[in-house]
């Protein structure tokens, strides 16, 4: 496996590719992407099921073996122990104890990145669950269970919060409060990779990485997404820069200054 130091990259963004590939069963599931994730920006992973998302984000939480190029994460490699308090990963599955209830699940998360049961409690209430912090996860829906690994994730204030899918089955309210604060997390200074094959969730972030059978179609702001193709929905943006074959990645570290 590959990977910068920080003295060879010092002033790059969060998460910093260059020619990444990921191989499984001798074929590539990653191939040679290369993006810049600026700092303090919420950054959307989209794509259809299967293109590497997933890969991607395993990648940068340094559970994924790399077959060859560069990945740094915070000017670290991926699975350098340093990262550990400094980054937040969220899987598409539960991760977290389901015999707990949902405030100890939190209060414990809390006790191992050195924070405190109130910003656990407050982390609970961010995504909506203080009504059911006394119930076990076990007794939760699926989409409640997928916030209280959400909390969990949270309560150290991480840099960097990768989130696979995180809005998956939530009602429309608690999307569109999960999203507000994703933006105050990152107008304090966090970094946010989140990944979701629905497009319209495009429209939040500050740029998006496209992604198509493991590779990197475009890195840009949505508003340029849409005026590179013409196109007034998300959808029917990405559809044409599929067909187009528009294969040229541009990085979003030439349009930090740009904020939806």
């Amino acid at each position: 496996m590959m990977n910068s130091s920080p003295a060879e990259f010092p002033t790059r963004g969060a998460v910093y590719a260059r020619d990444l590939v990921v191989a499984r069963a001798g074929n590539e599931v990653l191939r040679s992407l290369s993006f810049d994730v600026p700092r303090g920006t919420v950054v959307g992973l989209m794509g259809p099921s299967g293109c590497g998302k997933t890969t991607l984000m395993r990648s940068i939480v340094g559970v994924q073996r790399i077959e060859s190029g560069h990945l740094d994460v915070l000017d670290h490699s991926p699975t350098d122990h340093a990262l550990r308090h400094r980054l937040g990963y969220v899987t598409q599955a539960v991760s977290v104890y389901r015999d707990l209830t949902v405030r100890q699940n939190a209060r414990y998360f809390a006790a191992i990145q050195g924070s405190t049961p109130h910003a656990a409690d407050r982390a609970i209430d961010t995504v909506g669950l203080a009504d059911h912090a006394d119930r076990t996860v076990e007794n939760l829906s699926g989409g409640q269970a997928s916030r209280a690994s959400l909390a969990c994730a949270l309560v150290g204030d991480p840099e960097l919060l990768v989130l696979d899918e995180p809005t998956v089955g939530l009602d429309p309210v608690t999307r569109e409060e999960i999203w507000t604060h994703f933006r105050r997390l990152a107008d304090a200074g966090a970094t946010l990779l989140v990944s979701s094959h629905v497009m319209d969730e495009a429209a939040r972030c500050d740029s998006v990485l496209l992604m198509r059978d493991g590779r990197l179609l475009a890195h840009l702001p949505p508003q340029e997404l849409l005026d590179r193709t013409g196109e007034s929905t998300m959808d029917a943006a990405f559809l044409s820069l599929i067909r187009r074959g528009n294969a040229g990645p541009k990085r979003a570290s030439d349009h930090q200054g740009d904020r939806r």
